[in-house]
């Protein structure tokens, strides 16, 4: 499975241009997750298999997990999750391509405040996004930690009306990764 992403993912910047010379900095182990909190319910659910490329040069950046990795403290709720929300086995899998905005030297050690602009896919429904975060240029590689929210109905998630008042109109996605030198 891992090999999928990273070939998706090279395959991802080949297609854009990038030249074997840049620098490019990679995990297969990323950690993304959402949350939604209602008085009625807490949806949460964490994904520890998301692959993420980010070229220094470029500064592009890809991601994409599958569905069905995420894990939930309840298992009906993961299921119900993967069969009638996500149609996990339809859309397997969520994709996020776009760009750093800011002009970042990350061989430069520091924090740096990044905006990308990109598109989202989950559900088989692409959207335009921006997505704020933050990335640390260590030795070991590039932290990279991200929130932002996304709302089911735009993805044409259905929720039927029985459990709408379970689950909120905007879910909280945030991530947490280190990518390490390719």
């Amino acid at each position: 499975m891992k090999t999928i992403v990273k070939l998706t993912l090279l395959i991802f910047f080949m297609e854009v241009g990038t030249a074997w010379t840049q620098t490019l900095y990679g995990t297969s182990s990323g950690e993304i997750s959402f949350y939604s909190d209602t008085p009625l319910e807490t949806i949460e659910a964490l994904n520890q298999k998301s692959g993420a490329i980010i070229n220094s040069d470029t500064r592009e950046v890809a991601v994409q997990m599958r569905i069905t990795d995420f894990i939930f403290p309840n298992k009906l709720m993961q299921e119900h999750f993967n069969e009638n929300y996500m149609e996990s086995e339809k859309y397997p899998t969520a994709t996020f391509k776009g760009k750093i905005k800011e002009q970042v030297d990350f061989t430069i050690p520091g924090t740096y405040s990044v905006t990308a602009d990109g598109v989202l896919t989950i559900h088989g429904v692409t959207k335009p996004v921006t997505v704020k975060g933050n990335i640390a240029s260590t030795e070991k590689g590039l932290k990279l930690e991200f929130k932002f929210q996304v709302r089911p109905e735009e993805f044409q998630i259905e929720v039927p009306s029985l459990v709408i008042t379970k689950i909120t109109e905007e879910i909280d996605v945030s991530g947490r990764m280190l990518l390490v030198k390719r």
